[in-house]
């Protein structure tokens, strides 16, 4: 979670890195997932650190509508440093969710609350790699260096990680880590 200007601009430098985008102002003003990021970045950093409801409320109003063009329904304050949305489309994730570091995200992935679990979300750890259709729900807790195959449905925990998980629902179809997926970023 972002709590001073140096987590905000540490978080910054590490999604830039995970992303792989070049510190340049035409991929500040061209590239809108990167500028979706920013954004995000910038509205923990606001609702975290800083009092100033006007700043903040202008740019809750930027963030939600750049969610709503590029089809991103994130919240704040899930996800950890290094993040890395592969493309643009469906992605929606519960506000109680907790992801850790380097996480890589693709189009149509949804994480949330089971039905029946009172609303407790997900737990995911650290270089976790989540492939395009994942849905991901309920209680759980998926452990570090985790890869999430394409369209699995992940309902049960895998805490040890460095696994791969696929299947409607899902189980351990490999040994195989997320290590090579991914861009690392640079330790906090």
């Amino acid at each position: 979670m972002i709590e001073s200007k140096a987590d905000y601009l540490a978080y910054l430098n590490a999604d830039r890195i995970a992303l792989g985008v070049a510190p340049t102002w035409r991929n500040r003003l061209v590239d809108e997932i990167w500028r979706f990021q920013r954004q995000l970045r910038r509205l923990e950093y606001l609702n975290n650190c800083r009092r100033n409801l006007i700043v903040r409320k202008f740019a809750a109003l930027r963030f939600n509508r750049l969610s709503t063009r590029l089809g991103f329904s994130i919240p704040i304050n899930v996800f950890g440093p290094g993040l890395s949305i592969a493309h643009r489309g469906t992605i929606v994730v519960n506000a109680n969710t907790r992801v850790g570091a380097n996480c890589r995200l693709h189009v149509c992935v949804n994480i949330g609350a089971g039905a029946g679990s009172g609303g407790r979300a997900p737990v995911i750890g650290d270089n976790c790699y989540i492939a395009p259709g994942a849905k991901i729900f309920g209680g759980i807790v998926i452990g570090p260096h985790t890869a999430i195959g394409a369209n699995a449905v992940v309902n049960k925990s895998f805490p040890e990680g460095s696994v791969t998980l696929g299947g409607i629902p899902a189980r351990i179809i490999s040994t195989k880590s997320s290590q090579g997926l991914m861009t690392p970023s640079p330790p906090l």
